[in-house]
Protein backbone atom coordinates (compact mmCIF):
# COMPACT_ATOMS: atom_id res chain seq x y z
CA UNK A 1 0.00 0.00 0.00
CA UNK A 2 1.39 3.49 -1.28
CA UNK A 3 2.49 5.46 1.93
CA UNK A 4 0.79 9.19 2.20
CA UNK A 5 2.69 12.38 2.53
CA UNK A 6 1.15 15.73 3.52
CA UNK A 7 2.85 18.62 2.10
CA UNK A 8 2.95 21.56 3.59
CA UNK A 9 4.52 25.31 3.87
CA UNK A 10 4.47 29.66 4.37
CA UNK A 11 1.96 30.84 1.74
CA UNK A 12 4.23 31.62 -1.14
CA UNK A 13 6.84 29.41 -0.34
CA UNK A 14 6.87 27.31 -3.19
CA UNK A 15 4.50 24.15 -2.56
CA UNK A 16 2.45 23.88 -5.94
CA UNK A 17 5.93 23.41 -7.62
CA UNK A 18 6.74 20.76 -4.89
CA UNK A 19 3.70 18.61 -5.82
CA UNK A 20 4.31 19.36 -9.23
CA UNK A 21 7.76 17.94 -8.53
CA UNK A 22 6.71 14.69 -7.01
CA UNK A 23 3.61 14.15 -9.64
CA UNK A 24 6.40 14.11 -12.20
CA UNK A 25 8.09 11.28 -10.34
CA UNK A 26 4.70 9.22 -10.64
CA UNK A 27 3.16 10.09 -7.27
CA UNK A 28 -0.33 10.18 -7.15
CA UNK A 29 -1.36 14.60 -5.91
CA UNK A 30 -4.30 15.74 -4.26
CA UNK A 31 -4.58 20.01 -4.35
CA UNK A 32 -6.60 21.45 -1.28
CA UNK A 33 -6.63 24.44 -3.36
CA UNK A 34 -8.29 21.80 -6.11
CA UNK A 35 -10.49 20.60 -3.79
CA UNK A 36 -11.63 24.44 -2.75
CA UNK A 37 -11.83 25.60 -6.39
CA UNK A 38 -14.24 22.47 -6.71
CA UNK A 39 -16.45 23.28 -3.48
CA UNK A 40 -16.75 26.74 -4.14
CA UNK A 41 -19.08 25.32 -7.45
CA UNK A 42 -21.39 23.03 -5.12
CA UNK A 43 -24.66 24.93 -4.86
CA UNK A 44 -24.81 24.11 -0.74
CA UNK A 45 -21.53 26.02 -0.18
CA UNK A 46 -22.50 28.60 -2.56
CA UNK A 47 -25.91 29.43 -1.04
CA UNK A 48 -23.96 29.46 2.64
CA UNK A 49 -21.11 31.48 1.40
CA UNK A 50 -23.74 34.20 -0.32
CA UNK A 51 -25.60 33.97 3.05
CA UNK A 52 -23.23 34.82 5.07
CA UNK A 53 -21.55 37.05 3.00
CA UNK A 54 -23.58 38.54 0.21
CA UNK A 55 -24.39 38.28 -3.33
CA UNK A 56 -21.37 40.53 -3.85
CA UNK A 57 -19.03 37.42 -3.75
CA UNK A 58 -20.28 35.76 -6.62
CA UNK A 59 -19.22 34.96 -9.86
CA UNK A 60 -20.15 35.71 -13.00
CA UNK A 61 -21.22 31.54 -13.55
CA UNK A 62 -23.00 31.15 -10.46
CA UNK A 63 -19.86 30.07 -7.95
CA UNK A 64 -18.17 31.89 -5.67
CA UNK A 65 -15.01 34.64 -6.71
CA UNK A 66 -12.37 33.58 -4.51
CA UNK A 67 -11.04 37.18 -4.73
CA UNK A 68 -13.86 39.02 -3.73
CA UNK A 69 -14.69 36.68 -1.16
CA UNK A 70 -11.55 37.19 0.53
CA UNK A 71 -11.50 41.17 0.72
CA UNK A 72 -14.66 40.36 2.39
CA UNK A 73 -13.76 37.58 5.00
CA UNK A 74 -10.69 39.40 6.13
CA UNK A 75 -12.35 42.51 6.58
CA UNK A 76 -15.02 40.94 8.86
CA UNK A 77 -14.88 39.83 12.81
CA UNK A 78 -14.86 35.97 12.90
CA UNK A 79 -15.52 35.83 8.73
CA UNK A 80 -12.41 33.44 8.18
CA UNK A 81 -13.52 31.32 11.15
CA UNK A 82 -16.94 31.11 9.43
CA UNK A 83 -15.36 29.68 6.28
CA UNK A 84 -12.98 27.49 7.61
CA UNK A 85 -16.14 25.88 9.42
CA UNK A 86 -17.84 25.00 6.48
CA UNK A 87 -14.86 23.95 4.26
CA UNK A 88 -12.38 21.98 6.06
CA UNK A 89 -14.75 19.30 6.87
CA UNK A 90 -15.72 18.88 3.32
CA UNK A 91 -12.09 19.34 2.17
CA UNK A 92 -10.85 16.56 4.48
CA UNK A 93 -14.02 14.21 3.62
CA UNK A 94 -12.54 14.66 -0.16
CA UNK A 95 -9.15 14.40 0.73
CA UNK A 96 -10.42 10.86 2.81
CA UNK A 97 -12.01 9.56 -0.05
CA UNK A 98 -9.53 10.62 -2.54
CA UNK A 99 -6.99 8.71 -0.30
CA UNK A 100 -8.87 5.37 -0.46
CA UNK A 101 -9.41 5.18 -3.84
CA UNK A 102 -5.94 5.43 -4.82
CA UNK A 103 -4.96 2.86 -2.22
CA UNK A 104 -7.21 0.86 -4.40
CA UNK A 105 -6.24 1.30 -7.57
CA UNK A 106 -4.57 -1.59 -9.22
CA UNK A 107 -1.51 -1.49 -9.72
CA UNK A 108 -1.40 1.10 -7.39
CA UNK A 109 1.00 4.89 -7.49
CA UNK A 110 3.91 4.33 -5.80
CA UNK A 111 3.72 7.51 -3.46
CA UNK A 112 0.44 9.82 -2.16
CA UNK A 113 0.79 13.75 -1.80
CA UNK A 114 -1.86 15.53 -0.52
CA UNK A 115 -1.10 19.33 -0.40
CA UNK A 116 -2.36 20.97 3.16
CA UNK A 117 -1.91 24.83 3.48
CA UNK A 118 -2.93 24.61 7.34
CA UNK A 119 -2.03 21.08 7.80
CA UNK A 120 0.05 21.81 11.30
CA UNK A 121 -2.80 24.26 12.44
CA UNK A 122 -5.37 21.91 11.73
CA UNK A 123 -3.96 18.93 14.11
CA UNK A 124 -3.57 16.61 10.50
CA UNK A 125 -0.05 15.62 10.71
CA UNK A 126 -0.73 12.27 12.58
CA UNK A 127 -3.18 11.48 9.23
CA UNK A 128 -0.18 11.11 7.76
CA UNK A 129 3.01 8.61 7.03
CA UNK A 130 5.20 11.63 6.83
CA UNK A 131 4.89 15.36 6.79
CA UNK A 132 6.41 17.44 4.04
CA UNK A 133 7.49 21.55 4.63
CA UNK A 134 8.30 23.93 1.79
CA UNK A 135 9.55 26.67 3.13
CA UNK A 136 11.70 29.89 2.36
CA UNK A 137 12.50 33.13 3.48
CA UNK A 138 10.11 35.99 4.63
CA UNK A 139 10.95 38.49 1.76
CA UNK A 140 10.89 35.85 -1.05
CA UNK A 141 7.56 34.83 0.37
CA UNK A 142 6.28 38.19 0.66
CA UNK A 143 7.32 39.04 -3.51
CA UNK A 144 5.49 35.93 -4.63
CA UNK A 145 1.96 36.39 -3.02
CA UNK A 146 2.00 40.35 -3.48
CA UNK A 147 2.91 39.67 -7.22
CA UNK A 148 -0.42 37.43 -7.37
CA UNK A 149 -1.90 40.77 -5.87
CA UNK A 150 -3.19 38.82 -2.62
CA UNK A 151 -2.27 40.21 0.91
CA UNK A 152 0.57 38.36 2.66
CA UNK A 153 0.36 39.47 6.25
CA UNK A 154 -3.31 38.64 6.79
CA UNK A 155 -2.76 35.03 5.34
CA UNK A 156 0.51 34.45 6.63
CA UNK A 157 -0.94 35.76 10.22
CA UNK A 158 -3.55 32.64 9.96
CA UNK A 159 -0.29 30.18 9.85
CA UNK A 160 2.25 28.97 12.31
CA UNK A 161 5.88 30.65 11.92
CA UNK A 162 7.94 28.82 9.31
CA UNK A 163 10.66 27.78 11.88
CA UNK A 164 7.73 26.09 14.16
CA UNK A 165 6.80 23.81 11.00
CA UNK A 166 10.67 22.89 10.30
CA UNK A 167 10.72 21.70 13.37
CA UNK A 168 7.45 19.39 13.17
CA UNK A 169 8.54 18.08 9.89
CA UNK A 170 9.72 14.70 8.59
CA UNK A 171 11.27 16.35 5.51
CA UNK A 172 11.87 19.99 4.92
CA UNK A 173 13.72 22.18 2.01
CA UNK A 174 14.49 25.97 2.09
CA UNK A 175 13.19 26.97 -1.84
CA UNK A 176 14.82 29.76 -2.69
CA UNK A 177 14.25 29.65 -6.29
CA UNK A 178 16.58 27.33 -7.42
CA UNK A 179 14.16 24.58 -9.22
CA UNK A 180 17.03 22.13 -9.85
CA UNK A 181 17.35 22.36 -6.03
CA UNK A 182 13.91 21.62 -5.45
CA UNK A 183 13.26 18.58 -7.81
CA UNK A 184 16.68 17.21 -6.57
CA UNK A 185 15.44 17.36 -2.81
CA UNK A 186 11.73 16.24 -4.16
CA UNK A 187 13.75 13.11 -5.48
CA UNK A 188 15.35 12.13 -2.32
CA UNK A 189 12.11 12.55 -0.66
CA UNK A 190 10.38 10.18 -3.35
CA UNK A 191 13.20 7.43 -3.19
CA UNK A 192 12.88 7.50 0.65
CA UNK A 193 8.94 6.25 0.86
CA UNK A 194 7.59 5.13 -2.54
CA UNK A 195 6.72 1.73 -3.19
CA UNK A 196 9.40 -0.11 -4.90
CA UNK A 197 8.89 -0.83 -8.59
CA UNK A 198 7.15 -4.52 -9.33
Amino acid sequence: MPRCLGLTGGIGAGKSEALAAFAALGASTLSSDAVVHDLYARPDVVAAVVERFGPGVRDAAGGVDRRALGARAFAEPEGIRFLEGLLHPRIAAAREGWVRAERARVPPPPLLLCEVPLLFEAGLAGHFDAVVVVTAPEEVRRRRVEARGQAFAERAGLQWPEERKVAAADHHLVNDGDLAALRAWVARVFAAHALAAP
